[in-house]
């Protein structure tokens, strides 16, 4: 039996909750580590110079795989000792069209878990990003038809989580957003006054780690460590 009745919102992450995503960005991030080949610095203080040129892209640009071109563009032309030639440029952009081409590769029990969470719950899919980016992933995922709506935001921050329950006239003390991030999808959600359900993912991308939140009074946070287990909870 399901800890929680039936009628509960479950807002649910896409990347990394519903389908393997960073996974494809590492190793991208590692073969241009590799390309570059840098002779004085080491591949982890190339890492940590491409996070700290991430940040700065995704505060101009967003997110999505052009912002990830971008950045990886700068980050070499910022470290590289040659200039950068059309080839290089050619060759560092190609590390991010490789991911375009990956597969959408579902988590384990994802679809089988969804089928039966929509049986007794309401099921509304949010994820941040490129709007165009993050519908096509969705559309090949093939798992639109279990959710209600979904919602694409330019940034996971409370303020959205306060429209997605105004627009979709949530009740927080019966809402959850659940996902791997605890920088978008538990701390925001939980200052907005929803429950949330920390879906651990061990490749989870270096710029979402964060301290979780503790729930404040009324609220719960829980934590799993595989999407199935939500059944226990729903």
């Amino acid at each position: 039996m399901s800890q929680f009745p039936a009628g509960q919102t479950l807002l649910i992450d896409a990347d990394d909750t519903l389908w393997e995503n960073n996974i494809y960005f590492e190793r991208a991030i590692a073969a241009f580590i590799s390309y570059l080949n840098h002779h004085e610095y080491s591949p982890a203080e190339v890492r940590q110079a491409l996070n700290a040129v991430e940040r700065e892209t995704i505060l101009a640009h967003g997110y999505g795989l052009p912002s990830f071109t971008r950045s990886l563009v700068t980050c070499f032309e910022r470290l590289s000792p040659a200039p950068m030639d059309d080839e290089k440029r050619g060759r560092v952009a190609g590390f991010a069209r490789w991911i375009a081409e990956q597969e959408i590769e579902l988590l384990p029990q994802v679809e089988e878990t969804l089928r039966e969470l929509g049986m007794r719950h309401k099921l509304i899919l949010m994820t941040k990003g490129d709007h165009a980016e993050q519908a096509d992933k969705v559309r090949r995922s093939g798992l639109a038809g279990y959710f209600s709506a979904v919602e694409i935001v330019r940034e996971k921050d409370p303020a959205a989580y306060l429209e997605v329950v105004r627009r979709h006239e949530l009740q927080p003390h019966t809402s959850w957003m659940i996902g791997n991030s605890p920088k978008s999808d538990i701390n925001p959600a939980l200052a907005a006054g929803l429950h949330a359900v920390h879906l651990f993912h061990k490749d989870t991308w270096i710029l979402e780690h964060a301290e979780l939140s503790t729930a404040p009074g009324g609220q719960q946070l829980i934590e799993l460590d595989a999407f199935e287990k939500l059944l226990v909870l729903f």
